[in-house]
């Protein structure tokens, strides 16, 4: 046994297990960040140093998993299980199990593997892949469960590769599956998968692939020729590949070249294609997009969405009533869907066909809850708090060794370990517990964790702790002063930041409203800061002072509807512009047929927030439906030429 893997075994004076050759130490916050800093550069001699001195420290766990994930490849299989059952009651167990089961399956370690599968809790497609990989050595038909993986249009793990060579080599997929997968990766972009797929195709059907590099750049220079192959499977696909590209930037170019190719095709083909050019032109507004919907065949439920959302901005409810409910059943049971559905019954007159949707769906704390509760005559209100956990109950949950490391991991900047840490200790909680350990997050000031943890209750609410307004000191004074409504800056900045002041996005923004680099200095500049570094962005007064006085600008600049500004908060004030319809439409069908799935969950959410924080913070509360109001024709109203970046 090698001393890890004794030393896991045994309390040591430290209280903690360590490798033997290190003595206990008296190690700080900064070992502990240069610890992390020498695992992230694969110092392996500096790390052990630095592991000597955090022995006994309350994060020397995450020493020990450095220095094991160091050296995983070539680790003692003892090391790791001593780790595993050490600290089975933390996340990097379940870190390092993943990683050494994955480790296993490369190396083909079946049986090591098939020991530690059992123990794993969470789950991928690359795990997947290797389980079922070690499956088929004994039992051939677990092969089957490998074909559902194949129809997908994103790139399968390496791991799947051993799987679908086996699948084609039992003849397990026909030539008709392979071209399904290289229909999905095309329309997806992914050019490169479909010509590795395009390889395994029978002679009889073998694919010009280097068209399709081509195609991807100048699909309609391909679709002006005049001379097709309509006769082979691939050359077909080739042209639909084409018609599908040209339809993402100017779907009327697409559906009038489709017009005088289709007869080449069969029904199925026309109908496929029609539906790519259909939902195409849903997403860019296209008015033709329900004609050509009429034409398509078999439609997934990204595209009936679409067709619903083509429908709304058109104002044909019965449109909207056939796309939902050709959906399949998960799809329309999304509280959209179900919203609209209902909607759609009411405006034909079938009132009771759609209380029965709306009741329930008024019950959900959500967007279209709200709206809901509005459209039964109702008003939104936050549930009252029956419960408050007392003393004993805060004080339990914040001794958890899991939470403790959480908040000290926080505190150390090392928010994505220390959010990790938090949601390993909370899960199985019941409403009592998340309740207290909210409060345990509020008392230290780790805002989002106390958002997200009072969030997940189902029985048991508390809203002023899902709907924190801190900084209200601050809040209140910038946003008087640039004539905002609180409520509605407090939602948005729940939605940007969950008020973590040092919160950075993967393009660069940062700070509580989430300000670019150019926006910040702009405004800093409309204000007159002086010596204004980017350094200050994340200065609770200063990001807030500029947020505010953008979000104003946006505002003023787009009819002063906070649904417009709220979308161009997020996607840029000319997308926002570029969205708005022919004819005035309510703002929750703007909402909702905004093209960009970030941006549409986004602009949902930051007024369902202003709903609740009307509430929290006592103001006189309008309806969610005043909020959203109408949103005007483009070209209409008092816009300004405002670019996406000032």
């Amino acid at each position: 046994m090698t001393a890890i893997a004794l030393n896991a075994r045994m309390l040591l004076g430290c209280g903690m297990i360590v490798f033997a050759s290190l003595a206990c130490g008296a190690g700080g916050d900064d070992d502990v960040l240069a610890a992390r800093e020498a695992f992230r550069v694969g110092d392996s001699r500096k790390l052990a140093l630095l592991a000597k001195r955090l022995d006994g420290h309350l994060l020397e766990p995450y020493a020990v998993y450095w220095q094991l994930q160091v050296k995983l490849v070539a680790a003692d299989p003892r090391d790791i299980r001593a780790f595993l059952a050490a600290y089975r009651n933390s996340p990097l167990s379940e870190r390092l199990r993943v990683d050494w089961l994955k480790q296993l399956g490369r190396n083909q370690q079946w049986d090591m593997f098939d020991a530690e599968l059992p123990n794993l809790v969470s789950d991928d497609i690359e795990m997947t892949c290797y389980a079922l990989q070690s499956r088929v050595r004994h039992d051939t038909h677990a092969l089957r469960e490998a074909r559902p993986l194949w129809f997908v249009s994103h790139t399968i793990p390496e791991s799947c590769n051993p799987l679908f060579g086996a699948l084609v080599e039992a003849k397990m997929l026909s030539a008709d599956d392979l071209w399904s997968r290289i229909r999905l990766a095309l329309e997806a972009g992914q050019v490169g998968l479909a010509r590795r797929v395009a390889e395994s195709l029978p002679a009889s059907q073998a694919a010009d692939t280097g068209q399709w590099a081509a195609i991807s750049s100048n699909p309609a220079g391909y679709l002006d020729k005049r001379h097709f192959d309509f006769k082979s499977r691939a050359g077909r696909e080739t042209i639909l590949f084409a018609v599908h590209r040209l339809a993402r930037t100017a779907p009327q170019q697409a559906a009038a070249h489709w017009s005088r190719l289709e007869d080449r095709f069969s029904d199925d083909e026309r109908g496929y294609a029609w539906g790519l050019i259909a939902h195409l032109g849903a997403m860019r507004h296209d008015p033709e997009a329900l004609s050509w919907f009429a034409k398509a065949g078999d439609m997934s439920d990204v595209q009936l969405a679409w067709k619903a959302r083509a429908a709304l901005r058109a104002g044909n409810w019965g449109e909207v009533i056939a796309a939902t409910e050709a959906m399949t059943g998960r799809e329309s049971a999304d509280a959209s869907w179900r919203y609209w559905k209902a909607r759609a019954l009411k405006a034909l007159g079938r009132n009771e066909e759609a209380a029965v949707i709306l009741t329930p769906l008024a019950d959900e704390f959500n967007f279209y809850g709200q709206l809901a509760t509005e459209e039964l005559g109702a008003r939104v209100a936050s549930p009252a708090t029956t419960f408050k956990p007392g003393a004993a109950d805060v004080a339990a949950i914040s001794q958890l060794p899991g939470i403790k490391r959480a908040l000290a991991l926080i505190r150390l900047d090392l928010r994505l370990e220390g959010v990790r840490e938090w949601i390993w200790a909370i899960r199985g909680f019941d409403d009592r517990q998340l309740l207290a350990a909210a409060e345990v997050a509020l008392s230290n000031g780790v805002y989002d964790r106390a958002i997200n943890t009072a969030d997940k209750t189902v029985m048991l609410h508390d809203f002023n702790l899902r709907y924190l307004a801190p900084y209200r000191n601050v809040m209140k004074v910038r946003a008087g002063e640039m004539k905002l409504d609180e409520a509605w800056v407090y939602g948005l900045i729940r939605q940007e930041s969950r008020f973590i002041a040092s919160a950075k996005s993967r393009v660069g923004a940062s700070g509580l409203m989430q300000l670019m680099p150019g926006t910040a200095k702009w405004v800093a500049g409309k204000l007159g800061l002086r010596n204004w570094r980017w350094s200050d962005v994340s200065e609770i007064d200063t990001n807030i002072s500029l947020g505010t006085y953008y979000l104003r600008h946006v505002l003023d600049t787009l009819d002063s509807h906070p649904v417009l500004a709220s979308a161009a908060y997020n996607a840029g004030p000319g997308r926002a512009r570029g969205w708005r319809p022919e004819t005035a439409i309510e703002g929750a069908a703007y909402a909702e047929t905004i093209p960009f799935n970030e941006t549409r969950d986004y602009v949902k959410k930051v007024m369902a927030n202003a709903t609740y924080y009307a509430h929290v913070l006592g103001q006189q509360t309008q309806t969610l439906k005043q909020r959203l109001g109408v949103v005007a024709p483009r070209n209409r109203g008092k816009e300004s030429g405002l670019g996406d970046t000032p």
